[in-house]
């Protein structure tokens, strides 16, 4: 077995590590076994020269750790392709939003200091239209019946319900029928509007905090640097 043999090995696709880690395993058995043998059998008067194992013993070790190597970029490739490099990108891309204003489609807001708002998206008008608001345990705390008209609005709330008494801060759903003047369903896509103040990566993918709500990342509509809206 020649040293250019082993050499050529260095050569071989990351497609094939299996198969390259087989033939280099046997041909370094076969080197280990024909070294035995000479050994065993030289001239005691005349010793072999040892340089030449020497290098085929660095040979080995060059290649191996260049199987070692492509084995390493291979695991890499394979884990950004199933997905675990895009859960990285997703990270920094919900990092980079922290302390800017996003707008996200969701049903959730905060009341706070009595004040909660909505913007919602109709595409035909719609009156006779109901809302309501739910607290976070499911149960409704204010009804409104309301016309509304094709477009982008908003709604708000004060925070009351019907006798004028006051809800705690916190987060609240809306739920939005809107109906035409022949009863059909107008789907209403509703949106909410805030700054990012931290961002939870402890799950699969990162969910941003904005105003004590989580937002999903893929539900983010858009984003604006808070210098922005003032010119700078």
């Amino acid at each position: 077995m020649s040293i250019e043999s082993i050499g050529s090995l260095n050569n071989t696709s990351t497609s094939s590590l299996d198969s390259s880690r087989k033939s280099i395993a046997n041909d370094f058995d076969s080197f280990l076994s024909l070294l035995t043998v000479q050994l065993k059998n030289q001239d005691p008067l005349e010793p072999l020269d040892t340089n030449e194992f020497t290098q085929q013993l660095v040979e080995f070790t060059a290649v191996e750790q260049q199987l070692k190597t492509n084995e390493f970029l291979e695991a890499l490739v394979i884990s950004s392709q199933n997905g675990s490099g895009n859960t990285y990108a997703a990270n920094d891309q919900a990092i980079g939003m922290i302390g800017k204003e996003i707008v996200a489609q969701s049903s959730v807001s905060k009341l706070e200091n009595g004040q909660a708002s909505w913007t919602f998206t109709l595409g035909d008008d719609a009156p006779l239209s109901k809302v309501e608001i739910r607290n976070e345990a499911g149960s409704i705390v204010f009804t409104k019946q309301l016309s509304l008209s094709e477009g982008q609005a908003s709604f708000e709330w004060d925070g009351k319900d019907a006798s004028g008494s006051d809800y705690p801060s916190g987060n609240y759903s809306i739920t939005i029928e809107a109906r035409d003047t022949n009863e059909n369903l107008i789907p209403a896509l509703t949106q909410v509007k805030g700054r990012v103040d931290s961002v939870d990566l402890s799950g699969d993918l990162p969910v941003l905090i904005s105003n004590g709500s989580r937002i999903n990342l893929d539900s983010v509509l858009s984003v604006t640097a808070f210098e922005d809206q003032f010119g700078a």
